[in-house]
């Protein structure tokens, strides 16, 4: 479950590279949320799952719709869109399991060793080594954009990193299908305010933008979702959001596959100290489980 999420989450970026030429960011996310609850809703009613019945799980769960889907796919989008580098927004959000682990003890009373402590920093020295790669020297690396757009990647990163802790920590009886379903329905509502007071809401309705949208919504917005969903029931926070460092390593191999563009030694370095990172968190973590 862990590998298939993995490979699924980090096809967003590329996604994000399809489809904005033809769609501005909350309009494109708003229309994605909308063609997965089409989806979805009917797939409920099929299987008759029950809706939660507690108000409060409601509120809880749309909260948390909010944060993992609509704060952090529109911030990520929206920086992208007033053009910081997709590479230079992964690396921000890829600090979220250092920002996770160190929020999960006081929060949620999860205990890091050393030993994954040291998985989390390798992990993101790996990343950076990966992106930094693939950066050009001579350039700085705010070229192209401005604080708004460092602004949206960084709400994308504490919206994600928030997300999952709260999720762990008021959704943990929140059955899997009803309550995807009601996330995207606060994201959709959260996006789709933002597009109509900021955007002009026009699409280019392209065999591109059509085939990246139902790539995004079957994917990525349905199929990924619920198993960052069932992994966050399963498992520890921390552990988790360490899946996460694996993110752009395969992304940046899908873009090499898809766009031809070039793998550096340093990048390949990177990506194998950050597999090494997240498996001392993954089976340090599995080890204590095992061991209490």
């Amino acid at each position: 479950m862990p590998i298939v999420f993995v490979l699924l989450w980090s096809t967003g970026f590329i996604g994000a590279k399809f489809g904005l030429p033809y769609a501005e960011p909350f309009t494109f996310l708003f229309i994605r949320f909308i063609c997965t609850l089409l989806l979805l809703l009917p797939l409920v009613m099929v299987m008759r799952v029950p809706w939660p019945t507690s108000p409060a799980l409601w509120g809880h769960i749309a909260v948390t719709g909010c944060l993992v889907h609509g704060t952090y796919l529109g911030g990520v989008f929206y920086g992208i869109y007033l053009g910081m580098p997709a590479g230079l927004a992964s690396l921000l959000v890829g600090l979220q399991p250092l920002l996770t682990a160190a929020c999960a003890g006081p929060l949620l009373g999860e205990t890091l060793t050393k030993r994954q402590w040291i998985g989390l920093v390798l992990g993101l020295v790996g990343i950076s080594l990966v992106l930094g790669s693939k950066l050009d020297p001579t350039e700085s690396l705010f070229d192209g954009f401005g604080l708004g757009a460092l602004a949206s990647v960084t709400a994308a990163l504490l919206g994600i990193s928030i997300g999952t802790l709260y999720q762990k920590r008021f959704c943990t009886h929140m059955p899997l299908l009803p309550g995807t379903a009601i996330q995207y329905m606060a994201a959709a509502l959260l996006l789709g305010s933002g597009a109509l007071v900021f955007e002009t809401r026009q699409v280019s309705w392209t065999p591109t933008f059509i085939l990246t949208l139902g790539w995004l919504v079957l994917i990525l917005s349905i199929t990924a979702i619920l198993l960052l969903m069932a992994l966050i029931k399963k498992g520890e926070a921390s552990r988790v959001a360490s899946l996460f460092y694996l993110v752009p390593p395969v992304t940046a191999l899908q873009a090499w596959w898809l766009f031809n563009e070039r793998l550096p030694w340093l990048g390949l370095l990177g990506m194998a100290i950050a597999i090494i990172g997240v498996v001392l968190v993954v089976k340090t973590a599995q080890n204590n489980a095992k061991a209490s």
